[in-house]
């Protein structure tokens, strides 16, 4: 009785904490892409302008363009490419569909096998495929998972790609600019709010990625920092030359 009071806690506590992140990236990848080249892109566009010595009315609108143009274009990209993914998948649970349809019991022998092959004893596995495939939906659902690695109602919507892209790439291309809109006429204040900016983005992604905050938040501060110094030195360059 001791030995089961101790370890019902542990069943208890496997129930509540075994739990996984949404790695299917709905909104967490377009939006974490999306704030990551707001802001790389725009420190990097702005500082590259600003090497050429220009005004800081130049560098604001340069900014700002770069915002507008970067938050549709991420946005366009974005639910492009997920509606173009989605309709792919659909497509094959068409032919899914079709094939359960017009041939089901050669689908119940496909996903009887599929089991086999994992280890269930022949019987078995032909016993849990026939029950399985009584639903057709039901169906549908496993030979998608089992064939094709997809859950056909857990798939990525294409609007809400496109809006996490659009409002987080905007957030962070809004971060160099937003000194300057304050009142600041040199550059620095844009650079350092923005690599700040980056470092918070890298910790925070951290949360989610199991990442340490650290590692995340430098690894994302190194890679802006670097964007910007190049492109900095390549502005001073060319606006000497051209100048």
């Amino acid at each position: 009785m001791a030995i089961i009071e101790l370890e019902a806690p542990l069943h208890e506590a496997h129930r509540d904490n075994h739990t996984h992140r949404d790695i299917n990236g709905g909104w967490l990848r377009p939006a974490v892409f999306g704030a990551m080249d707001g802001l790389v892109s725009n420190l990097a566009l702005m500082t590259g302008v600003a090497g050429g010595a220009v005004s800081p009315q130049t560098v604001v609108l340069t900014g700002l363009a770069g915002l507008a143009a970067g938050a549709f274009s991420m946005a366009a990209g974005e639910y492009t490419s997920v509606a173009s993914q989605r309709e792919l998948v659909e497509a094959e649970l068409d032919v899914e569909r079709r094939e359960l349809r017009k041939h089901p019991k050669d689908e119940e022998a496909e996903l009887a096998a599929l089991y086999q092959a994992r280890g269930v004893e022949p019987e078995l596995a032909r016993q849990v495929a026939q029950q399985l495939s009584r639903d057709p939906e039901q169906a549908l659902e496993i030979h998608a998972r089992e064939e094709l690695g997809i859950d056909p109602s857990d798939l990525p919507s294409p609007l809400v790609a496109a809006v996490s892209s659009f409002g987080a790439f905007a957030l962070g291309a809004l971060l160099p600019v937003l000194p300057y809109l304050l009142g600041a006429s040199t550059l620095w204040p844009a650079v350092l709010l923005a690599l700040f900016g980056l470092f918070a983005c890298g910790a925070v992604v951290a949360r989610v990625t199991a990442r340490t905050w650290w590692f995340s938040g430098l690894r994302q501060l190194a890679l802006g920092g670097a964007a910007a110094g190049v492109t900095y030195a390549l502005g001073s360059f060319f606006g000497t030359a051209v100048g």
